[in-house]
């Protein structure tokens, strides 16, 4: 665990955080890093990105998240909603030239759109499938030489470099509720509604 963290903090790295970290490990500073959603890899991921020192665009249907999105460091969001082109949205704000990174936390109905949003020769992170799964063009695949990289946790290994870093810029992962053991079914109830924004903790003593 960390040193810098809390039980309760370290008890939210998995296995979120190492997935997160094994998506954008490679992101250099001045890179774009392009996250789908405010869940949990997500809003890792764009902890990761910032302390790594990238510019982050982040999209979410909810306009409270995207907020709190802006205030956990996101440089862009976009509400994918009111914006159901936000590849487009994307390119604008990179000049037209695309990210460098897209943490794809959804899938087969948002990864075409994810590409079109990449560089050429850039990295699409393939983290999440969320059904149905559908087909995709590789034509932008071929033409923009864009690697879609498929993401499963993490090692051992890259669970330690995730801790060197959040040691070293003093990361704390972004907690919503925390609950004692004995709520522990009203902590399920509202993982199964879905967090407010961020992790859900249960402290068992």
């Amino acid at each position: 665990m960390p040193s810098n963290l809390s039980y309760e903090e370290g008890a939210a790295l998995p296995c979120a955080a190492v997935t997160a970290w094994n998506a954008v490990r490679d992101v250099r500073p001045s890179q774009t890093v392009l996250i789908l959603g405010t869940g949990g890899v997500a809003l890792f991921a764009l902890q990761f990105a910032k302390a790594l020192g990238a510019r982050t665009i982040i999209t979410s249907s909810n306009d409270a998240k995207l907020a709190r999105a802006i205030e956990a460091g996101a440089d862009h969001v976009i509400n994918y909603r009111s914006n159901p082109d936000w590849n487009t949205a994307v390119r604008e704000l990179t000049g037209n030239i695309g990210v460098d990174h897209v943490v794809e936390t959804v899938g087969s109905t948002t990864l075409e759109q994810s590409i079109l949003a990449t560089r050429i020769e850039g990295m699409v992170h393939l983290v999440g499938i969320v059904p149905p799964v559908g087909r995709i063009d590789p034509i932008p695949v071929i033409f923009g030489a864009i690697t879609v990289r498929g993401v499963r946790v993490g090692s051992r290994q890259l669970f330690e470099e995730m801790i060197a870093l959040i040691e070293r810029m003093d990361i704390h992962p972004i907690i919503s509720q925390r609950f004692a053991f004995e709520d522990a079914k009203s902590a399920d109830m509202q993982q199964l509604n879905g967090p407010d924004f961020g992790k859900i903790v249960i402290n068992i003593h």
